[in-house]
């Protein structure tokens, strides 16, 4: 990744973090007590204005942690 690319992504972090500092504390909270191990529960909801929400949820397996993984050492 070029050196722009990289200000223009930590940019984008720093201003994401700024913008949701409850929703960051809540993903760090998530990882600093075990991340999401095989078997955990997932869920998410999607409110969009003037809409009826939208919900999903989804059980972690080892094949998504496998994933997880792989992506991390394509990073490096």
């Amino acid at each position: 990744m070029n050196p722009a690319s990289m200000m223009k992504l930590l940019n984008l972090k720093n201003k994401f973090e700024s913008n949701h500092p409850k929703f960051v504390a809540f993903i760090n909270a998530v990882f600093l007590h075990g991340g999401l191990p095989e078997g955990t529960v997932i869920e998410m909801r999607v409110i969009r204005p003037g809409e009826e929400p939208i919900e999903a949820n989804m059980k972690v397996l080892a094949s998504d942690l496998e994933l997880v993984e792989e992506l991390k050492n394509l990073a490096m």
